[in-house]
């Protein structure tokens, strides 16, 4: 799949700011292409759908958390929809050390790809959306049906190698790759509930994070020696990605934004750089954009971007689509050409 199947719809014939009910949410489960149960929820705008969104979660947070900013969407007429990765919240199957086999990488190719499955198939006739929270906006250039995606909306989203955590850097290698792989050797899962952050992890997300080197490329190594690439969807996205950071966010730092947009190759890529001073409030951090606080400050933003292609905030530089990938068989790779000032 090399360009999205239908482009957004012009200008003219759009009402971004149209407010009206939206349909009580419809649970579902989504099947991925490995046999496994997804738990789901489908929200509908009260009269036609102009796209469909697929909202992925952060790392270990449950899909509940975006059911406020999917209620938005529908308000303002886009279907949403919104779910859990396998192993996290309602897609959780009994104990973990059942299923430590479990990783990010089966986020992407199994239930993001599930998810944008769906989305195409529900909604053959609107443009699909995607907005990802932290590694949701990896998970998008992992899934094969990433080229169904007309825009992209990306908050914290990154790759975010230990030395570009930001403020606190020394406490979050210690709490993220010293404790937590200790913790899941010895427990067969990493035990987050326990310590109050977030959802549990399987063992093989736990280690993926822990362990994580400098390139995507390092990561699935093992992988793309038996022929197995990872990395071949990143050059389907086609469609435009708007990536915003926080300045006071420790994960999302503007050079682990830089390090996964540069995979997005054969993407218009913008970066917008906020500060929480911008919207008049002392801390955003990496999880409160989605707060319900914002509703009318930031998310505003994301609603502009995906059905307009509007900008309500200067970015830090426009990154073109690299030519030299385009047509391309090979998988996308960070290029100094596309490196954000």
């Amino acid at each position: 799949m090399n360009a999205p199947r239908h482009a957004p719809p012009p200008l003219s014939s759009i009402h971004p700011h149209r407010i009206g009910p939206a349909m009580p949410p419809q649970p579902l489960t989504l099947t991925a292409r490995d046999g496994y149960p997804l738990a789901a929820h489908h929200w509908r705008p009260d009269g036609e759908a102009q796209g469909v969104v697929v909202i992925n979660p952060a790392t270990a947070v449950k899909a509940d958390y975006y059911h406020r900013y999917a209620r938005y969407l529908a308000e303002h007429g886009l279907a949403a929809l919104t779910y859990d990765y396998r192993g996290i919240g309602a897609s959780r199957q009994g104990s973990l050390r059942r299923w430590r086999h479990i990783t990010k990488l089966d986020w992407g190719r199994f239930d993001c790809d599930a998810a944008l499955a769906w989305a195409s198939a529900a909604y053959p006739d609107v443009p699909v959306y995607l907005v990802g929270h932290s590694i949701g906006g990896l998970l998008l250039g992992l899934a094969p049906h990433a080229g169904v995606v007309a825009r992209a909306f990306t908050v914290g989203a990154q790759y975010a190698y230990w030395p570009d955590y930001g403020p606190g850097k020394a406490r979050m290698w210690l709490r993220w790759h010293l404790l937590m792989p200790a913790l899941t050797a010895l427990l067969g899962y990493f035990p987050a509930r326990r310590l109050g952050w977030h959802e549990d992890l399987p063992a093989g997300a736990a280690y993926e994070w822990a362990f994580r080197p400098a390139t995507l490329e390092a990561a699935y190594r093992h992988l793309r020696r038996h022929g197995d690439d990872p990395l071949a969807h990143f050059a389907a996205m086609k469609g435009d990605l708007l990536a915003v950071s926080l300045s006071d966010a420790p994960f999302g730092t503007p050079a682990a934004i830089e390090r996964l947009l540069g995979y997005y190759r054969n993407s218009r890529c913008h970066h917008v750089h906020l500060n929480p001073a911008d919207v008049g409030v002392p801390g955003i951090g990496h999880f409160a954009w989605f707060n319900d606080r914002f509703r009318a400050t930031l998310w505003p933003d994301s609603l502009a971007w995906l059905v307009e292609g509007r900008l309500n905030r200067t970015p830090v530089a426009p990154l073109a689509p690299d030519d030299a990938a385009s047509g391309s068989a090979s998988h996308p790779v960070p290029h100094p050409a596309r490196r954000i000032a």
